[in-house]
Order: C-alpha cells, then structure tokens, then sequence
C-alpha cells in the first residue's frame, strides 16, 4: 500500500529556478529619474525643447532623465506657454512639435 499511496504525489516543480538557470535575459537596472524639476533641469528643458521636432512624454523622460508624470506636466505648461503646439490629443500618447512663428 505505501508505494501506491507515494506513487500518485508529484513534486511541485520549481519555475523559478528553471528560468533563472536557463535565462539568458539580464536584469536591466532601475532608473533614478528625478521627481521634483529643479533649476537646471528646468532651464534645459526651457532651451531645448524649442529645438525638438517632436515632443513627447517618453522623449522628455529619455533626454532628460526626469519622471513620466513630471514629463506630462511639463508638456502640459510648454503647451499653456505657446513653446510647442498638440498633434496628436491621445490619451496615452499625446504628441507634440515646436511651435513655429505666432499663435495660430
């Protein structure tokens, strides 16, 4: 009766250190993106943005090093001073340029 009773019961299998001995995937590190927009940053975001033909949140995040939300409300306030125009309203992804001549 022992062997039978033994026989049915399975070890649980271990995913995890299946995939970390046949990963071949390294573990990319985390960015330390600044939270709060400090002179600097702000005075490069000013002077640089004007020279970009496309804006957008990830390519504010990517250039200048500072967090996603932070990204978004800095378009939002670049869009409130006429620095750059929307081309694209989606939620996700809002897509902007520079402003070129006057207000239309």
């Amino acid at each position: 009766m022992a062997p039978a009773a033994t026989g049915g019961k399975k070890q649980k299998k271990k995913w995890s250190n299946r995939l970390i001995q046949n990963s071949r995937i390294s573990v990319k590190d985390k960015a330390q993106h600044a939270v709060v927009l400090d002179k600097t940053t702000s005075d490069k975001l000013q002077k640089d943005v004007q020279s970009y033909r496309l804006v957008t949140v990830a390519i504010l995040v990517d250039r200048l090093k500072i967090n996603g939300s932070l990204a978004r409300k800095a378009l939002k306030d670049l869009e409130e001073e006429g620095v750059i125009k929307k081309v694209v309203g989606h939620s996700k992804c809002p897509i902007y340029t520079r402003a070129v001549g006057g207000t239309d």
